[in-house]
């Protein structure tokens, strides 16, 4: 099985490189040179994307959306090559490919702020909120400031140590931090106050490593605060919805997962232990309803299709991640990989973006699936190793 594995990643490392780093994402429907036609107006746009998002089959190429760079694979991608590095130990191959992807995010950084930050390459509509292209968020700062990290911890430069902090000075002075009954939320964005679980968690989980290099007081209160209030708003049953909002009121597999990774991140780098019920509430949730028997990762937690590569490619290092705590985790992730590899995987290396119950979109979406499952399956294999 781990030759499987292994054979899978080398494949999908080829393809990056072949794409010189690029790809498609779900939500880039309006680079479009059908926008035009949208007169730039909310409603329209929203459609204009919705339609690309979810047309069964790849019509980008029709439609002049052209692939791009990712801030957020870049990051992804670095901690891969870091695990890889790991593996094999090939420092003029692997090293190089990392210190690459570093280098990249710091040369790309959305200089309109403060310390580190990034966003997407390509402008968004949702209902409630309009992104235009680069404009940071913390969910993609908090992502690409743990591979810094971890790059750190292997390799001792203080550029990215610096390149972390940096990220930090951006959740805490960049973005606005709400009170709540219970704790704080730091927002998704920074120019409107939204308020969801994940970007919330995710701030937290950096803003504790940062405390856990510095000893500084200033990460640890807003980690704190943070952590407080989005484990006061836990379900029973150890879920979370997306947000608190009514219209937030869902409950999906990788948001799930950036949660629980983030709240054992929290625990691990602070050493406050008051979570840990809710951690291993949590865990049991998301190992008993987010999988199928053969491994397949179901996108809701009470539905299969679709499948999403992004519940996959979180999936595996998530799953490694809570192993330490739950052996079981490892023996589900194998059953993920297997199920990816053998069913969304191209033979050109490639993963497909989604699987429906009689149809799949075979789109290779960078961050979105080719990023996450490069990471998910080096995390897989390097455990395994």
């Amino acid at each position: 099985m781990k030759d499987k594995i292994f054979q899978s990643i080398i494949n999908l490392d080829k393809w990056i490189e072949n794409n010189n780093y690029k790809g498609y994402e779900p939500f880039d429907g309006l680079s479009s040179k059908l926008r035009p036609l949208t007169l730039y107006k909310k409603f329209p746009q929203q459609c204009l994307q919705q339609f690309v998002l979810r047309f069964p089959f790849n019509i980008r190429n029709y439609l002049g959306i052209e692939k791009k760079y990712s801030s957020k694979a870049m990051g992804f991608f670095a901690k891969s090559y870091l695990r890889m590095y790991l593996i094999d130990n090939e420092e003029s191959k692997y090293l190089k490919k990392c210190e690459k992807c570093l280098d990249w995010l710091i040369e790309h950084i959305c200089s309109k702020y403060s310390g580190f930050c990034w966003g997407n390459s390509f402008d968004y509509q949702s209902r409630s909120s309009y992104i235009p292209q680069n404009e940071p968020t913390v969910v993609w700062t908090s992502l690409i400031g743990h591979s810094f990290l971890d790059a750190f911890k292997i390799f001792k430069k203080d550029k990215y140590k610096n390149a972390a902090l940096m990220c930090g000075e951006f959740i805490l002075h960049e973005l606005p931090i709400s009170e709540a009954k219970k704790g704080k939320c730091v927002s998704y964005l920074t120019f409107m106050d939204i308020c969801v679980h994940n970007s919330n968690m995710l701030a937290s989980s950096l803003l504790s490593r940062l405390f856990s290099i510095t000893s500084d007081n200033k990460y640890l209160n807003i980690a704190q605060k943070a952590m407080e209030y989005s484990v006061s708003c836990q379900l029973e049953d150890g879920a979370w919805y997306y947000g608190e909002q009514e219209n937030l009121h869902w409950i999906d597999h990788w948001h799930t997962a950036y949660n629980l990774d983030s709240l054992k991140y929290y625990m691990d780098y602070t050493g406050d232990s008051s979570y840990v019920a809710a951690f291993k509430k949590g865990v049991r949730f998301y190992l008993d309803n987010f999988f199928m028997g053969d491994g397949a990762p179901k996108y809701y937690w009470d539905k299969l299709y679709v499948v999403d590569i992004q519940s996959a490619g979180q999936a595996l290092d998530s799953l490694v991640l809570f192993s330490e705590d739950y052996p079981e985790a490892i023996e589900i992730a194998k059953k993920v990989a297997t199920w990816t590899i053998n069913n969304m995987q191209d033979e050109s290396g490639f993963f497909y973006y989604r699987k429906y119950k009689h149809i799949t979109n075979k789109t290779p979406m960078l961050h979105w699936g080719q990023s996450t499952m490069f990471s998910g399956l080096t995390s897989l294999y390097l455990k395994l190793k």
